[in-house]
């Protein structure tokens, strides 16, 4: 089984760039460094003591800020390149992590919040151009398969190494979060070359080509709309429910990492292989509407009494991982398709910017749980997202 899986992988990731293969270690290390995000929640109503709804408040700062960062990420990358934005990005955003933990005023930590995410965010579409400036002709889309097995595997391991600093000390995981940061943006400066031209090329490229804005296309939008609801959920699973399970279920820090961190394992454990076995047997819908579907039975695992409250938690977690798995590469494939090289950034744009919207929406959740309970969250989310898998499934996905 294991060389079979190995195989596998050895056969979908061979003939991939130097360029490539460097780039995804350094995503990889930039999700190692998001680990103290998910632990924002519980930062701040266990260390700062402060209510559920102020957590709220910094989280949708976050995706405030988020937004503003994947907008201006892409137009900062159409004028100076993506590996500046990079660098800068990087290291700034580090650098305020830094600065975070040093500071108790609330008003200031809303402050900074909205302007770590705005760097953080201002990645993404830097980055998302360079893949497709390193890959090799022909290796794109495996290029950016490498680069989610690289993304799942920094945010499984970063996530579970932050819920083991957070129990020995929050500051200290901000701190780590920072410099964490500051190395990825100095290893692009040291390790990734400048590709001389690509900007120029691909605006040459496109003179005189009718090109359709996102905004234009009426599938896409309603696709992404039904992505935000989706995302809204997917949120909450890294936001609200860490709070969830120290507050209700009394699991500690150390043990919410390793619970979550299981997430990003089964995907880089997994994906490729499933999805290599899957791909072509049915419609895309099929698989979305599916995987939606079980994000929305994983919610219900939280509203069992908590007699076994570890082994709820690893169901909730694992049948929402499997969820992200049949759902989340084929949601991406529909971007990919309804674009063209000549859109495809303002496409990833739009929809970036859409996930980054549903990062808002936890304020409403904590909000809800003040005022009715987990229980009312967990069943809205899971109501929310059977219309969201009707909405799915009712979309004409031939429409021009």
């Amino acid at each position: 089984m294991f060389r079979s899986i190995f195989n596998a992988y050895k056969a979908s990731f061979s003939g991939l760039s130097r360029e490539t293969w460097l780039l995804s270690c350094v995503i990889l290390l930039n999700r190692c460094g998001y680990m103290a995000v998910p632990f924002m929640g519980l930062y701040v109503t266990q260390s700062l003591h402060r209510p559920e709804s102020d957590a709220g408040i910094i989280i949708s700062l976050f995706g405030v800020g988020a937004i503003l960062g994947a907008a201006a990420g892409g137009k900062l990358t159409d004028m100076f390149g993506f590996r500046p934005v990079q660098i800068f990005s990087s290291i700034i955003g580090g650098a305020l992590f830094l600065v975070f933990a040093q500071v108790n005023d609330f008003t200031t930590l809303c402050v900074m919040s909205l302007l770590i995410s705005f760097f953080y965010d201002a990645f993404r579409p830097a980055n998302f151009a360079a893949i497709a400036a390193y890959s090799a002709p022909g290796k794109e889309t495996r290029s950016y398969s490498l680069n989610r097995l690289a993304t799942n595997i920094g945010f499984s391991f970063g996530i579970t190494i932050g819920g083991v600093i957070a129990a020995f000390n929050y500051k200290l995981l901000f701190i780590v979060d920072g410099l964490v940061s500051i190395a990825v943006g100095i290893g692009i400066f040291l390790l990734l070359p400048t590709v001389k031209g690509f900007r120029k090329a691909a605006i040459e490229k496109a003179k005189n080509v009718m090109v359709r804005k996102p905004w234009q296309d009426a599938l896409f939008i309603k696709f992404v709309l039904l992505t935000t609801v989706f995302a809204t959920c997917f949120f909450l699973m890294f936001r609200v429910v860490p709070v969830f399970f120290k507050q209700e279920w009394h699991i500690d820090e150390a043990k919410i990492g390793l619970i979550l961190g299981l997430n990003g394992a089964i995907i880089a454990l997994l994906e490729m292989i499933m999805i290599s076995k899957i791909e072509n047997r049915r419609s895309p819908k099929f698989y979305i509407v599916t995987g939606v579907l079980i994000v929305s039975v994983s919610f219900s695992f939280l509203m069992i009494p908590k007699s076994l409250p570890i082994v709820l938690a690893l169901l909730s977690v694992i049948g929402f991982t499997f969820g992200e798995m049949f759902s989340m590469p084929f949601i991406n494939t529909f971007v990919i398709k309804r674009s063209n090289e000549f859109n495809r950034g303002q496409y990833a744009a739009g929809f970036s910017i859409a996930w980054s919207i549903a990062q808002i929406t936890p304020a409403a959740g904590f909000y809800l749980v003040e005022k009715l309970g987990y229980n009312m969250l967990w069943l809205s989310s899971a109501i929310m997202l059977l219309f969201c898998a009707y909405g799915y499934s009712a979309l004409n996905y031939k429409e021009e």
